[in-house]
């Protein structure tokens, strides 16, 4: 019988936070709000539309966030 993996909770955060937010900072913060998976990006990169619950996704521009999702 196959095991099922671990679900996780999405920490009651709000994404929009951490937009102005250096990018080190925001990692940091994102963890410590209990973020499982932090993910930084390049603007307009192509990423899969997979929803990855416990996920936050940062889009880092000049290595600030400019924009912050879940998933």
């Amino acid at each position: 019988m196959a095991l099922n993996p671990p679900s996780h909770t999405e920490p009651q955060d709000d994404p929009e936070s951490y937009v102005g937010l250096e990018v080190g900072g925001a990692r940091e913060r994102a963890r410590e709000r209990g973020w499982p998976t932090v993910r930084s990006l390049p603007p307009g990169a192509i990423i899969t539309m997979e929803y990855l619950v416990g996920r936050l996704n940062f889009e880092v521009t000049d290595g600030t966030v400019t924009r912050c999702w879940k998933g």
